[in-house]
């Protein structure tokens, strides 16, 4: 996906534009051959970006054109709830081509408990965590696990019986969860006791209108602070921003795809310049979008770009209360959060996909399996479809390192026993693991955040002009849009 420009309104533009007219969604299949243009005009309000982003990427598009005639319709009913039957009616759903039912807030887990945790990482945790389940009569019916600089963030969601008709059971009463949260509790504070680590857990029960659950663990992550540990910072390569030869720059890049982040201040339009370099993957621009509004800044204007496995961003961006980044220990701070948020859900170890009839105790028996293999989980992703349930895993030995062919044969011959099916994945061509990370150093004041155009030299001790931001912006965007390719996200 290519995000050139925001719906938030430009300060040099009368607002009054914005603010009259229907709201509307235009799913444009012409202009290209090879991509589908989103055109969103929306009243500008706060949020609408992620929304935006996170809507278009739960909906499995797997490199596909958007063809459903019924899409748009949707995405404009999920963004304008005045759009809906009624005025706020129900939230739409939407069924994606790998089947799943997703809506303005991603899959419908309303009719189950919530189970959050985070904790120091270690081998066997979700085991553990899961055998507690199992044995109090909980079922895991979908969720995630995130682990990155050696904490652990997850969101279970649970009920109280198997798959399938079972799963309509009867809630307990709050004081059940309750309970479960504190056998939870107990058993990942045993180890944090002699350790010192922090850790973390809460269950709730089964409510309407939940966070999306990748945005809820990157919040869980954020307030852990698994930003703060990292390497010395980096700031981005500057070459990557200018308009020079794009065959040029991209025999460079393969050296230069770890995530690099630097901000600047362009003090006159009061905005901060964020520029961001990583490898591509799926989901990166959900992923820098997330981390920037749940920090509380607003995106004014944006341009996201690739080249080969490069990806580019740039944000123009203030604080909820109209400040920029003043400090360099804010930069500093902003910097790492956004690096950590791409890296979170960097895809380090073996992938492996697994399908099983589901059934109550099926994640606690299989991640017992892996701990007795002596493998480790960095990162899981489970799903329930019909009577089946789905799940990705990203493996590492228990000591950190690359799995062997021969542990992973094992595992498939001896899940395949109990009705497992256990295939090992290649992730796509061209985004290999990157291990490196980089935190950039508050940059040097003084470099515009775009190219401009000549103009005539300044006094001594005076600021240069700058030429508006309405023909400065749109004259960048229009040859970045010539010089990338489009973002997989």
């Amino acid at each position: 996906m290519k995000y050139v420009s925001g719906p938030y309104f430009e300060p040099d533009f009368d607002p009054l534009l914005y603010r009259f007219g229907t709201p509307g969604v235009v799913v444009d299949n012409e202009t290209r051959e090879d991509c589908t243009l989103v055109k969103v005009d929306s009243v500008n309000r706060d949020g609408v970006l992620l929304e935006m982003v996170q809507l278009l990427t739960d909906l499995d598009l797997m490199g596909r054109k958007l063809t459903d005639p019924s899409l748009p319709e949707f995405i404009q009913r999920a963004l304008v709830p005045c759009q809906r039957p009624g005025g706020n009616g129900p939230s739409p759903r939407f069924t994606t081509c790998l089947g799943n039912v997703v809506g303005p807030g991603g899959p419908d887990v309303s009719d189950c408990a919530a189970l959050e945790f985070t904790v120091h990482d270690r081998p066997g945790l979700l085991s553990s965590i899961t055998q507690v389940l199992a044995d109090n009569g909980c079922h895991v019916a979908s969720g995630q696990a995130w682990t990155h600089s050696g904490r652990a963030a997850g969101v279970l969601y649970i009920t109280t019986a198997g798959g399938g008709a079972a799963a309509e059971a009867p809630a307990p009463a709050p004081s059940r969860w309750e309970h479960i949260e504190g056998l939870v509790d107990a058993v990942m504070g045993a180890r944090e006791k002699l350790t010192g680590e922090r850790h973390w857990v809460s269950m709730s029960a089964p409510v309407e209108g939940r966070v999306h659950t990748e945005r809820r663990l990157h919040q869980l992550m954020h307030d852990d602070r698994d930003y703060e540990s990292g390497p010395a910072a980096t700031p981005v390569d500057e070459e990557h921003f200018s308009m020079g030869d794009k065959a040029a720059t991209t025999a460079r890049l393969a050296r230069r795809v770890e995530t690099r982040v630097s901000i600047e201040s362009w003090e006159e339009r009061g905005y901060a310049v964020v520029k961001m370099t990583s490898r591509d993957r799926p989901k990166l621009l959900f992923d820098t979008v997330c981390a920037l509004t749940d920090m509380h800044y607003v995106v004014f204007h944006a341009t996201v770009g690739s080249q080969g496995p490069l990806a580019i961003q740039e944000y123009y961006i203030r604080h909820k209360d109209g400040r920029t980044v003043d400090s360099n220990a804010e930069r500093q701070k902003v910097s790492r959060c956004l690096v950590a948020a791409v890296e979170r859900r960097a895809s380090h170890g073996a992938k492996v996909e697994v399908r099983a009839a589901d059934r109550s105790g099926l994640l606690s028996d299989f991640t017992r399996m892996l701990r007795e293999h002596g493998l480790s989980l960095l990162r899981v992703e489970l799903k329930r479809r019909k009577d089946e349930a789905v799940g990705t895993f990203y493996l590492v030995t228990d000591a950190g390192g690359e799995v062997r062919a021969e542990a992973l044969h094992a595992v498939r011959a001896r899940v395949g026993k109990v009705g497992i099916s256990f295939e090992v994945a290649k992730d796509a061509p061209g985004w290999p693991p990157v291990r490196k990370t980089s935190v950039p150093a508050p940059p040097a004041e003084a470099a515009p955040a775009v190219a401009t155009p000549a103009a005539p030299p300044a006094a001594e001790g005076q600021e240069r002009p700058r030429p508006s931001l309405g023909s400065l912006l749109w004259s960048h965007l229009g040859k970045l849009s010539n010089n990338f390719g489009y973002i997989k996200s």
